[in-house]
């Protein structure tokens, strides 16, 4: 008897399942921020985690004998995306909450991702131009967002300087997703995942030796710092990552980018879990819009009637 149709719904039930992992691993940042932001630089921290993550993909490319990207400008192009995915969108990020801006603010100036990347889709007119359906799940999934952030806006302090690094995170990610969708050719998730963190450790290891002469650069080992950085390693950017990589290449780019409206939300409720903080109506509410508002996006247009032959 052939395996062929139950290997087929197996796969097909694997791709339904990768957004809602990818936004569950995704959403595990906050707590790796909270057990290593303590203990360790920033940068420090992130030039660390990029080249621990090219060793295990390197191993793991090595082993599996995994096929390289072709040619030297998809190297360049995936280099240019892991500059903008890992090195410009979580180094700024990580940079803004060490120097003091609230984890609310932060959340929401990159939360504006799937609304910048619909105007500029939306901009060029192109064949993934975003449906009048879509904005609305894109404003709602915004006002969501404001529900889960808004009792943490006034958390931390804003300054220019913090507030311009959670807006480099939005501009490197959005920009990251849209250069990736356009340029990128179809490879093996591992070869370009590790050609991306190449790059990122590239652009990040130099400002890292510069971030420890400056009062950020201490390090205070700890086994908190050991468990972040190995959940940072393995889940986020050995799972988190490559998903990332996947719904990119699979997926439209305003589809993808909504979930990121989900994170916040699903990392309140992991707060909640780990932490203890609390989980009020506006938070429960926020989960609900956010989740409807992605659904709207991601929902596949109704096919139009059949026509009788004449």
């Amino acid at each position: 008897m052939s395996a062929g149709p139950s290997a087929a719904h197996g796969h097909d039930a694997l791709l339904r399942a990768m957004p809602a992992v990818f936004v569950l691993i995704w959403s595990t940042g906050f707590v790796v921020a909270r057990y290593g932001m303590p203990h360790a630089p920033p940068l420090g921290f992130l030039a660390v985690r990029y080249g621990l993550s090219v060793l295990c993909f390197g191993a793991w490319i090595a082993l599996a004998r995994v096929a390289w990207p072709q040619g030297r400008a998809q190297w360049l192009h995936l280099a240019v995306t892991g500059v903008l995915l890992h090195a410009g969108y979580l180094g700024g990020v990580w940079l803004a909450v060490k120097l003091g801006l609230g984890a609310g603010l932060a959340a929401l100036i990159v939360g504006l991702q799937p609304v910048l990347t619909a105007l500029w889709i939306n901009h060029q007119h192109g064949a993934d131009r975003v449906s009048l359906r879509q904005w609305g799940g894109l404003a709602l999934g915004l006002a969501g967002l404001l529900l889960v952030v808004w009792h943490k806006l006034g958390v931390g302090e804003a300054a220019w300087f913090n507030v311009g690094c959670a807006a480099l995170a939005l501009v490197s990610i959005t920009a990251g997703t849209l250069y990736q969708k356009r340029w990128v050719q179809p490879c093996d998730v591992r070869s370009a995942n590790c050609v991306q963190l190449l790059a990122a450790l590239a652009a990040t290891l130099p400002l890292a030796v510069l971030e420890a002469f400056t009062p950020l650069g201490g390090w205070h080992w700890h086994p908190e710092l050991a468990g972040a950085m190995a959940w940072s390693v393995l889940a986020l950017t050995l799972g988190g990552s490559s998903l990332l990589y996947l719904l990119i290449q699979r997926g439209a780019a305003t589809k993808v980018t909504s979930l990121m409206y989900l994170v916040p939300p699903c990392t309140a409720l992991l707060a909640w879990l780990l932490f203890g903080e609390s989980l009020g109506p506006g938070v429960l509410l926020g989960l609900v819009l956010s989740a409807a508002g992605v659904a709207l996006v991601v929902r596949s247009p109704a096919a139009p009637p059949a026509t009788a032959a004449r």
